[in-house]
């Protein structure tokens, strides 16, 4: 019996099959949990930047063939991955750039993962500490993807999606070996820029975790501001809310209004990765201790309410300029209040933010 072969609809991975054509080209995956026990946090940015000879990268969608060091050749484009874990009690922990990676790494945007099917995530470093070794589940669905345009021809577009579900064991730095729980996000980017170019972000993420332990949370939250060098109106951002796994707002730029207050103390906040020191890193701008987001859209209001408790400095080398582009992962609590669609929403749980700016022309 003939069994014709099912139409497949976009990548195969989890960006579209194109070349990096530009030096500044850029992709990467993004991935912050927080464990429900709030003690724990795992992040990690796995990336790729374009090479100046212009060569057709390899297929992201290829089978796997082993285990990724975290650089690549001049034909693929730089690869680069680090891991950042933080525990009460052992701190901040963190990978160099070249921290291993699967070939072929977890991603809702891989013809994405049937929800409930757990999947690998697995990103260490060479040296073996720091790591996470989890299984990751999805509850929810993406947003929309979004782009800024800024400067002359760049531009930067992502997508993002809450309600990540893990469950394994983070390895921090000092060898303390953690079996959790974890709620997160997801997140993809892709475009060309330049640090000073960009400016800057603030970005960050909230699951509302009083649903049951194996669905889509209540309602989740993620929000973004960039806020590129140039041209003065060039500011791009929003605010997004899922209700048990289904985005239903999204409020433009244009009906938000963000505030901060106060800093965080500089003795909370860790500078990575562990040769950060070499690139002559000039002192931080002070984190915010305090961030308001306000967002109105006819009768909706959704109010977030940030407090910085701590933050892993990740001090990234610019491409184009001798100044490092710092982002600072935030961990701290967050209030969620507001009504949206006529029903009530509030929520109090930890959250995380990224604070990001620095470099200079």
């Amino acid at each position: 019996m003939f069994t014709p072969a099912l139409p497949r609809f976009g990548p195969q991975g989890p960006f579209p099959h194109a070349p990096l054509a530009h030096p500044l080209d850029r992709k990467w995956l993004h991935y912050a949990f927080l464990s429900r026990c709030g003690r724990q946090a795992l992040i990690a940015n796995l990336s790729v930047l374009g090479s100046s000879t212009g060569t057709v990268f390899a297929d992201p969608g290829a089978p796997a063939t082993g285990r990724r060091s975290g650089t690549g050749t001049a034909a693929e484009g730089q690869h680069m991955a680090i891991l950042l874990l933080y525990g009460e009690g052992q701190g901040w922990s963190a990978t160099q750039f070249n921290a291993e990676q699967p070939e072929l790494p977890w991603s809702a945007f891989r013809l994405p993962y049937p929800h409930g099917e757990p999947r690998a995530f697995r990103v260490a470093a060479r040296s073996a500490a720091p790591a996470a070794d989890v299984r990751l589940i999805r509850t929810s669905r993406p947003c929309t993807s979004q782009c800024a345009p800024f400067g002359d021809d760049e531009h930067l577009r992502w997508q993002s999606e809450p309600g990540v579900l893990g469950t394994g064991t983070l390895r921090h730095g000092d060898g303390t070996a953690i079996r959790t729980d974890l709620l997160g996000y997801h997140e993809r980017v892709r475009g060309r820029w330049s640090w000073p170019t960009l400016g800057g972000w603030v970005f960050g993420f909230v699951n509302d975790p009083s649903g049951p332990a194996d669905q889509a949370p209540p309602s989740a939250v993620v929000f973004t501001l960039i806020q590129p060098a140039y041209p003065a109106d060039a500011a791009n951002g929003s605010v997004m809310l899922w209700r048990d796994g289904r985005m239903i707002r999204h409020f433009p730029r244009r009906n938000l209004r963000v505030a901060v207050s106060g800093r965080l103390d500089r003795d909370r906040v860790a500078m990575v990765p562990p040769l950060a020191g070499l690139l002559g890193t000039p002192p931080m701008a002070a984190v915010p201790g305090r961030l308001l987001i306000t967002a109105r859209l006819g009768d909706d209001r959704l109010v977030l309410d940030f407090r910085s408790h701590t933050a892993g400095r990740i001090a990234n080398p610019s491409e184009t300029s001798l100044h490092p582009f710092s982002v600072h992962e935030t961990l701290g609590p967050c209030t969620v209040e507001g009504r949206v669609g006529g029903r009530r929403i509030g929520f109090h749980t930890g959250g995380i933010v990224e604070f990001a700016g620095g470099a200079r022309d």
